[in-house]
C-alpha cells in the first residue's frame, strides 16, 4: 500500500441522542445550512445519490450526537460551524446543542508487520444475497471466516473511497463476536454485529465500515489498554 496520511475530525456535541434519532440529527445539520455541501448529505438532486464512501458521518459517541469528518470532509465542516445556530428539532423534540469537544487526528493508512486491535459496533455486513449464504453455514468457524472476508472487503472499500490504493495484503481476524442485534436500515431489517478484530492495517478511530456508515453503523474504535470503548 502507498502510505497515506488521512485527516479525521470528530465533532462531539453536548446532547444525547438515540440511535433512532441519528437520521433526524443528520437532517437537522443539513437543513441548518443555506446550501449544504454535497458531502453533508450525499445527494446529487432529483433523488440521485452520490455512490461513494461518505466523508461526513453522523454518529452517537458516548451517547452524544457526533459528526465524524474524513479527508475532504474535514475541509467543509467549517460551513456547518459558520451557518448553524445549534438549535435543532431532532424528531419531535427541540434541542439546543453546543460543542463538547473537537478531536483532530492524522492516521497513516498502511499495511504493517504488526497487528492493531479494534472493536466494530453495529456493523451491517450482510446483503440480502450473502445473508442467505451466511445462514446456510452451520459451523461457527465457517461463519467467522465468511465475516472476515467481508470485513477485508469493507476495509478495501474504505481505502478506495478515500483515495488509498492497497498494494499489500490486508489480513483480518475476528477475535470475538460480542453481540448480534437486528436493526432497521432504510426500511429493511438487517442483522448487525458487535465484533472485536485484529488487522495489519492502521485505521482511524470512529470511521465507518460496511453499510449505513453515514448514519452511525459499523463504527471502528482502536482498543487501547485502560481505555473504555465509548462508541455507544
Amino acid at each position: 500500500m502507498n502510505a497515506k496520511s488521512v485527516q479525521t475530525l470528530v465533532v462531539l456535541l453536548d446532547k444525547e441522542i438515540s440511535l433512532k434519532e441519528i437520521p433526524y440529527f443528520r437532517g437537522c445539520v443539513v437543513h441548518s445550512m443555506e446550501d449544504a455541501n454535497i458531502l453533508f448529505h450525499n445527494h446529487l438532486g432529483d433523488e440521485q445519490l452520490r455512490y461513494r464512501y461518505p466523508l461526513i458521518q453522523y454518529k452517537r459517541i458516548g451517547g452524544k450526537a457526533a459528526i465524524v469528518c474524513v479527508g475532504e470532509g474535514t475541509e467543509v465542516i467549517g460551513e456547518f460551524f459558520s451557518q448553524t445556530d445549534f438549535h435543532f428539532k431532532v424528531g419531535e423534540r427541540e434541542v439546543d446543542m453546543g460543542i463538547d469537544h473537537i478531536d483532530a487526528k492524522r492516521t497513516i493508512l498502511q499495511v504493517w508487520d504488526s497487528d492493531f486491535r479494534y472493536t466494530l459496533r453495529k456493523w451491517l455486513p450482510l446483503s440480502s444475497e450473502n445473508y442467505r449464504e451466511y445462514g446456510q453455514l452451520e459451523g461457527i468457524s465457517e461463519r467467522c471466516d465468511f465475516l472476515q472476508r467481508i470485513l477485508v472487503g469493507n476495509i478495501l472499500s474504505f481505502c478506495k473511497g478515500i483515495g488509498v490504493t492497497v498494494e499489500g495484503e490486508i489480513k483480518c481476524v475476528i477475535t470475538e463476536i460480542m453481540d448480534t442485534h437486528s436493526y432497521l436500515y432504510k426500511g429493511v431489517k438487517m442483522q448487525g454485529f458487535d465484533v472485536a478484530f485484529k488487522t495489519n492495517i492502521s485505521l482511524p478511530d470512529y470511521v465507518g465500515l460496511g453499510k449505513g456508515v453515514s448514519l452511525g453503523f459499523g463504527t471502528v474504535v482502536k482498543k487501547y489498554e485502560n481505555r473504555k470503548n465509548n462508541n455507544e
